[in-house]
């Protein structure tokens, strides 16, 4: 019996999300489960205390959301074959709630992610922070190992 039904994949920097999207799609055709994708785009000059400008910042925030949008669709693309559906979704807001909110909403048995190693400032501008999340996971978790990529020059 397969426990599996819906397997959500956590796109945190697309960039670097081509080997969990692979995954997810690899294990989604084994399990002939459903696929979620989700990328949440959080803007940390919304907080409350930065003296920037705001129209600025809110185009660049657009952009950024655009951005990840057709990045996402990219990725998902390449990775899509014949009779695997696999949904989009582009969240705003804290990442970690609209993350869990969505397990909620579309009934996930399933979380895959990156297991990344970004120090605290990164958590804090992007809220990566996979710690909070698993704490708080109600479902399974598989986290993928990216592997480091060599310093330029060095052997």
């Amino acid at each position: 019996m397969n426990e599996f039904k819906r397997i959500l994949v956590v796109s945190r920097m697309i960039q670097s999300s081509g080997k969990v999207i692979h995954v997810g799609v690899s294990l989604a055709r084994k399990l002939q489960a459903e696929l979620y994708v989700i990328h949440s785009v959080y803007n940390p000059f919304s907080l409350k205390g930065w003296s920037m400008g705001h129209l600025s910042l809110q185009k660049d925030y657009d952009k950024i959301l655009q951005d990840a949008k057709r990045d996402l669709s990219a990725l998902v693309k390449a990775e899509m074959t014949k009779g695997l559906a696999i949904k989009e979704l582009v969240k705003e807001g804290e990442p970690t709630q609209e993350i869990l909110n969505t397990i909620e909403q579309e009934k996930i048995d399933l979380v895959i992610m990156l297991a990344h190693t970004e120090g605290r400032l990164e958590d804090f501008f992007f809220q990566r922070s996979n710690d909070e999340l698993t704490r708080k996971m109600p479902c399974s978790i598989m986290l993928v190992k990216q592997e480091a990529k060599p310093l330029e020059g060095r052997d």
